[in-house]
């Protein structure tokens, strides 16, 4: 038989699935699909094509060692698969099962009925701990454990690969300078996954938080993971095999870092089994509860509101595609609450700006920073608190606004209240901190008293909340916390 492997955020020939089953019954065409449209998405950007590019060339390299040619196509997928069946007699299509955008999700049914309609057999695959058509959460942590400890599968050998014609590589047009990116290829990725394991690691649970040494203690690898240059199996069994000799700090750390990645799952699982959540809260009753201020908005994304740590981390972000999960969830809950932003646009920005960018993660994260999921305490971050607590020095906060280079140590954080800052290159706060938290903080509990809201909470609960596993690694959400109790934020700095 003659199948496509059709790679799309799985760029790698180490612990592929869908490769090691293509090989194992017949030849092998395999196919990487520029589609433009995708890129075209408000959640797509040039640091992340950058990103594949680099890892296709890697991964092209790859195949050719393994005596198979990457065919790569720009186009619908539609038009590019039905171009190559016809051409190559192609009878299968395997893929991994993509935990995409909403646009992936219907351009794969497009592909399923094409498929159907061609007799062409659609074989998807998984690739991680998230379960397709699950009915439940309960038992699902158990699910999702059974499929990473299966061993990691090595690159096929004796592969008969399908010679086909690639298309040029595409000027896809995005502009988006990014100095300090993330490189692409599973190099990178294995070289960064070795530094963290035996070096870099050892103080990963206790700096994780801040934004200086959170940038190296932590592994870095969420790039490679989102776009699957590294397998999360992979990692995990690269981090169960180092805490087996681990000592002192490297012992917390490394099931910080494994509880980390079952997190990652756990997040993802929510947009499989809700793909809507991209676009629509989960709770219905926060659904439009914002509005667009498109000059806020701005402020907010250049990192020009006035509040310096917040616009440090905006500006940092900006420059190098990756912030610290603590700083992530800052970003985007001010802009939820002090800025009283709409979810949706601030989402894609980000999207945009990380490199990492997973859309199960990040459309979860984005709803559960905005509190619109109904079941999560809202947590109003005060960003002149974390700019004291997680940048004591302020060495982050000037790194990034040298326009403060005047202000003294015991001010930055609060610039307008120096004497001198008439004098400043930076403008005044767009919104007063404690009176924009207050008025947020009024508007979330007034809907959360309404008596409709816990029917509808308990139905999110059900559906998308952690439950307790065996190792202890989730945080049990299966009920809201009263006011001012502890949310309990768990943190994913890969």
């Amino acid at each position: 038989m003659a199948a496509i492997v059709w790679f799309k955020r799985d760029l790698r020939v180490v612990d592929h699935p869908a490769l090691t089953y293509a090989a194992a019954r017949g030849d092998v065409l395999a196919l990487y699909i520029v589609e433009p449209e995708l890129w075209a998405q408000s959640d797509a950007s040039g640091r992340q094509w950058a990103f594949v590019l680099e890892s296709l060339r890697e991964l092209h390299v790859a195949l050719k060692r393994l005596g198979v040619a990457l065919c790569v196509r720009v186009g619908d997928a539609v038009d590019v698969l039905e171009d190559l069946r016809v051409r190559h007699k192609i009878t299968e299509v395997v893929a991994h099962e993509e935990i995409g955008n909403g646009w992936t999700y219907a351009r794969d049914l497009r592909v399923g009925a094409w498929a159907r309609g061609t007799g062409v057999q659609f074989t998807e695959l998984p690739q991680t701990g998230v379960v397709r058509r699950l009915t439940s959460r309960n038992g699902w942590a158990g699910l999702r454990d059974r499929f990473m400890s299966q061993d990691v599968l090595p690159a096929p050998v004796g592969l008969r690969g399908i010679a086909a014609v690639s298309d040029p590589m595409p000027d896809l047009g995005l502009v988006d300078p990014c100095p300090d990116r993330q490189k692409g290829g599973r190099s990178e990725g294995l070289a960064l996954l070795d530094s963290f394991l035996s070096l870099r690691g050892e103080h990963y649970q206790r700096q994780m938080s801040t934004p200086l040494q959170g940038a190296v203690a932590c592994s870095r690898i969420s790039p490679h993971l989102a776009w699957g240059t590294l397998s999360a199996r992979e990692a995990e069994a690269a981090g169960a095999a180092r805490k087996r000799t681990a000592v002192g700090g490297w012992k917390g750390s490394l099931r910080a870092f494994e509880s980390r990645l079952a997190w990652r799952d756990h997040f993802m699982q929510k947009l499989e089994d809700e793909p809507a959540i991209e676009y629509r809260a989960m709770h219905p009753a926060y659904q439009g509860l914002r509005e667009d201020d498109p000059t806020l908005r701005r402020a907010w994304e250049r990192g020009e509101t006035g509040l310096p740590f917040l616009d440090a981390c905006m500006r940092s972000l900006a420059a190098t595609g990756w912030l610290n999960f603590r700083m992530r969830s800052m970003v985007m809950a001010v802009a939820s609450y002090h800025l009283w932003l709409d979810r949706r646009h601030t989402g894609a920005h980000l999207a945009r700006q990380f490199t990492d960018y997973e859309p199960g993660i990040h459309w979860s994260q984005v709803q559960m920073q905005s509190g619109t999921t109904g079941i999560n305490t809202p947590r109003i971050y005060n960003p002149i608190k974390q700019g004291h607590d997680q940048d004591p020095t302020g060495t982050f906060t000037r790194r990034w606004l040298p326009e403060l280079a005047a202000v003294p140590d015991a001010l930055l954080q609060e610039p307008w209240k120096w004497e001198g800052a008439a004098k400043l290159a930076y403008p005044a706060p767009v919104v007063d901190v404690p009176a924009a938290a207050r008025a947020a903080r009024d508007r979330i509990w007034a809907i959360r008293r309404d008596a409709g809201h816990a029917p509808a909470a308990a139905r999110v609960i059900e559906r998308h909340a952690s439950r307790q596993d065996s190792a202890r690694r989730f945080v049990n959400d299966r009920s809201p916390r009263k006011r001012g109790g502890d949310s309990r934020q768990m943190s994913l700095d890969l």
